[in-house]
């Protein structure tokens, strides 16, 4: 049984999966902030399913890159119940269970003509992304890119992408090709961790609860509030 967290975005969500499945999830009410509904909806996930942080296998968490707020948070949480719990601690590339949430709803046949592009919005036109097969490898590994027009077309004359994520949103009408399709409406979830986390459980792929964090891919750039009157 394992508890996934998903915090990298403004969707806060909560799951209990075991290797059969997702079996529960939970989503914070829109608007709410992590810090206050997390392990609210944790508790009652795991109360629900009668079980106990102690009788979990692991905790998963979505370890970024994503919003340096929101994984902070997470991590935080996730790093405790494993300490509290003695068991060990997954952290899940958020870009890639964003892949694998896309084909839950999209089963995709493993072509090698088709490529997955997860985005995430950073700030501006700038996103946070990679590149997958259907299968989950990384064909290229999480960058954070500025988009142009330019911007993916030496593997756009060769193969298709398929662009997806909050990041893909406003990217739409600046990446034009006929290689290129957006899908629309894509949310993260914390069930999108199933896949991943146990096949870490399996290959013992585990983080150091003591030093383990985000994966923030870029510095956070605090920035002061403008004044409303001078």
């Amino acid at each position: 049984m394992i508890l996934c967290i998903e915090t990298a975005t403004g969707v806060c969500s909560a799951a209990l999966c075991d290797e059969q499945g997702v079996i529960s999830v939970l989503d914070a009410p829109p608007g709410m902030s992590h810090a206050a509904q997390l392990t609210v909806i944790i508790r009652r996930l795991l109360a629900d399913a009668s079980i106990t942080a102690g009788g979990l296998d692991a905790v998963a968490v979505s370890k970024g890159p994503g919003s340096y707020t929101g994984l902070r948070i997470g991590v935080s949480v996730a790093k405790g119940i494993a300490y509290g719990a003695g068991i060990p601690l997954i952290g899940i590339n958020t870009l890639l269970a964003m892949c694998y949430g896309y084909l839950s709803i999209n089963p995709l046949a493993d072509s090698p003509d088709v490529l997955l592009c997860p985005m995430i919005d950073a700030r501006r036109m700038e996103v946070y992304n990679a590149l997958l097969r259907p299968d989950g490898t990384f064909v290229r590994d999480t960058s954070a890119d500025i988009i142009d027009e330019s911007s993916f077309r030496e593997v756009l004359e060769k193969k298709q992408i398929v662009f997806f994520g909050s990041g893909a949103d406003k990217c739409k009408n600046i990446i034009r090709h006929p290689n290129a399709v957006f899908y629309d409406s894509f949310s993260l979830s914390a069930s999108y961790l199933h896949v991943p986390s146990v096949n870490a459980v399996k290959g013992r792929q585990f983080e150091d609860v003591a030093y383990f964090e985000p994966y923030y891919l870029k510095e956070f750039i605090a920035t002061t509030p403008k004044k409303l009157f001078p």
